[in-house]
């Protein structure tokens, strides 16, 4: 990992001890199932540019600008209905927890580290104490029960919730103790939610699953786990049984529910269904599952979307996060080429200028996050994506 270059000497130290704590309690995954297994080789990190850097810089200058009082950010919040995203603007939970992770990605830590942006306006802000702010809101709709929600949400924005207060709390957060508290609710509600297929779905306690949302919660249990949450082996069994019962090996994809037809309706499978696919197994430490992966990583470089297609579909950032984590651990030239050569040059060119924001149909924070995560992917700043 990368020591950005800090003036400050004490500034320096105190981003120095908080990366040394975050390393001190990042497991392999591998303890979560109890088997051995090896790792892929990974390709030196591509590392950003100047253009790029400057590109993220304005992207969280804009998320720091539009940050509400309560920590939150807002966007539909809703669900995605055929080729539409229908829902209502408000405080968003998902999108809340993907703009701290935005934060966390550029190496804000406690009480400081780098993330001091100036936006258009004059205004200083500290990537620390926006990230404070969003996990102070994401503690307070963490109910009893562990579920993390408001304004409606749904599993897709708690496993974002649960996965952003993992790392937050794995790279030092910890808000007097309530944030380990909140996250340990939130697992525990993650685990206890999922049915039979071994899956999860939209609401707690589904009997359906699909791709799409266990692979939200299978992260979410991975950060916790790197961060010294436990989690049951048997919860990562399950899934990791569901995942590949998924997979098609006719077409070297991952469908949305359970094998070719589920109830009698053809179930379908794409990009993004794919990269969720091939990243929930890496997350699970699936390592070994090369013939599964392999065919899976050629069918996302097949199949992957134009970024014309970025402002009208909700999926085209959804499946490039999951895509850009899958080729990271692929590693390679698949990692270096996938980076490089593909997500980078297009985020760059949907970048809205002169706001340095990016968009789509959930709204700018979420496409703003989600762009600014994946582009600093190389940073490797978040202890999920430690070697």
């Amino acid at each position: 990992m990368k020591i950005p270059a800090l003036k400050d000497p004490a500034l320096k130290a105190s981003f120095v001890c908080a990366l040394a704590f975050a390393a001190s309690i990042v497991v392999n995954p591998v303890a979560v199932q109890g088997q051995e297994r090896s790792r892929p080789r990974r390709s030196p990190a591509v590392g950003l540019d100047r253009k790029t850097e400057a590109a993220v810089q304005q992207g969280l200058a804009y998320l720091a600008r539009r940050q509400n009082t309560d920590g939150s950010w807002t966007d539909r919040v809703g669900r995605k209905v055929y080729t539409s995203y229908r829902g209502k603007v408000g405080e968003h939970v998902g999108v809340t927890a993907l703009g701290g992770l935005a934060f966390l990605s550029n190496g804000a830590v406690p009480h400081g580290g780098p993330g001091k942006y100036v936006d258009r306006y004059g205004v200083t802000v500290f990537g620390h104490r926006v990230v404070e702010k969003a996990v102070d809101f994401l503690i307070e709709h963490t109910a009893e029960t562990g579920f993390m929600s408001f304004n409606g949400s749904r599993m897709y924005s708690h496993a974002f919730g649960a996965l952003f207060l993992a790392e937050a709390y794995g790279m030092g957060y910890s808000r007097g103790g309530r944030l380990k508290a909140a996250l340990k609710r939130a697992i525990a509600m993650i685990e206890n939610s999922q049915n039979e297929e071994g899956g999860w779905r939209y609401r707690p306690i589904a009997e359906d699953s699909d791709m799409s949302i266990t692979v939200c919660q299978v992260m979410a249990l991975r950060a916790a786990n790197n961060a010294g949450v436990g989690v049951r082996k048997e919860t990562i069994d399950k899934a990791v049984r569901y995942v590949r019962n998924s997979f098609l090996p006719t077409v070297g994809a991952f469908t949305y529910q359970l094998g070719p037809e589920f109830r009698g309706v053809p179930s379908r499978h794409s990009f993004a269904l794919t990269a969720a696919g091939v990243a929930t197994l890496y997350g699970a430490g699936e390592y070994n599952a090369t013939k599964i992966i392999h065919r899976a990583v050629d069918y996302i470089w097949n199949n992957r979307p134009h970024y014309t297609e970025a402002r009208y579909h909700f999926d085209y950032y959804y499946g490039q996060y999951y895509a850009v984590q899958a080729m990271f651990q692929k590693g390679d030239d698949d990692w270096a080429r996938w980076y490089d050569d593909y997500i980078k040059p297009d985020l760059l060119a949907l970048q809205e200028q002169p706001g340095g924001f990016w968009t789509d149909l959930v709204g700018s924070s979420y496409a703003t996050a989600m762009a600014c995560i994946i582009l600093q992917f190389p940073n490797q700043y978040l202890p999920i994506t430690e070697n």
